[in-house]
């Protein structure tokens, strides 16, 4: 069931199979052999990509429904113990603004003293990975990218703005149109950090060629950078309000072309079940009674 879920939504062998963590002919051999079980094709391949039969969207539904009352199980044997206790695996990118980590961990410390903390610190596509592999139960992300069969629940974005020293002659601009960004020297993060795919992504969308002269690993490494004329670099808003950017100029891009920098809590299946316990601690903070979690899937075609 499993192997068939990530299949109808990635739509694509070579990408469910990474996503379950099987080789593809594993995948493609369990799909064949679900499709004789029940003497119907589930699934059309083509070239370019594999689609649903009515066969298999009419499964789907209750192949979901499986795997969720798997994951239920789990969790009613934890929740049946006096105490909640065992391990609660956390990772998050630095610096996301919208929620402090370490203090939510503080709290949530407090309210369960007997369960076991583990944090890591990574970039967003790391951790992302980290949880589908089941090796975080929750992470703290800035990106919407590859999260097919997690639960997400957004907690706020910001805008990006381009960080630069007071003497550079963009610092001068109210709003700037992605056309003048051409040709300057970027400081940027690594590739597993969710800021460097949204500016890689909007730069190239908008016909930006762009040198990344500086690249880093920490937050406060860029700001020094940016600060030395080193280079400018497109950050969310809230980096730019930090004490230690003081005295650099934020610049804000053209309303119409503004990219999102959207911060997400995501959990994978199974998770700890002291996870959706810690989500609800920071609903609390956040003032959120009623919070969306949406478990993100393509949507099935008809």
């Amino acid at each position: 069931m499993e192997y068939l879920v990530a299949l109808a939504d990635e739509q694509q062998f070579t990408r469910a199979a990474a996503v379950c963590r099987v080789s593809q002919s594993g995948l493609s051999a369990a799909i064949r052999s679900l499709e004789d079980e029940l003497g119907t094709t589930l699934f059309l391949r083509t070239t370019r990509r594999v689609e649903a039969t009515d066969a298999g969207l009419a499964l789907l539904p209750y192949a979901r429904t499986m795997l969720a009352q798997a994951a239920a199980g789990r969790d009613a044997v934890v929740h049946a113990t006096r105490e909640l206790s065992g391990k609660l695996r956390v990772g998050a990118e630095q610096c996301l603004g919208i929620v402090d980590v370490p203090p939510l961990l503080e709290r949530f410390r407090r309210r369960y003293p007997l369960v076991d903390i583990h944090f890591t610190q990574a970039g967003s596509h790391d951790l992302v990975e980290q949880v589908r592999d089941g090796e975080l139960d929750v992470a703290f992300v800035a990106t919407t990218d590859h999260l097919t069969g997690m639960t997400r629940t957004e907690l706020g974005r910001r805008p990006l703005v381009l960080l630069c020293p007071p003497e550079h002659p963009l610092a001068r601009s109210a709003r700037l149109e992605w056309e003048e960004l051409r040709d300057q020297d970027f400081i940027d993060f690594q590739e597993s950090w969710a800021v460097r795919s949204v500016n890689d992504s909007e730069c190239a969308a908008h016909g930006v060629g762009r040198r990344v002269r500086c690249t880093v690993n920490d937050v406060h490494t860029l700001i020094d950078l940016v600060q030395r004329g080193l280079g400018v670099a497109l950050v969310p808003h809230h980096v730019a309000s930090k004490p230690q950017a003081a005295g650099l100029v934020p610049v804000q891009l053209a309303q119409s072309a503004t990219p999102q920098w959207v911060v997400s809590a995501v959990t994978g299946s199974p998770a700890a079940a002291s996870a959706p316990l810690l989500l609800e601690i920071l609903d609390t903070e956040l003032g959120r009674p009623e919070p969306v979690r949406d478990v993100v899937a393509a949507t099935p075609r008809s």
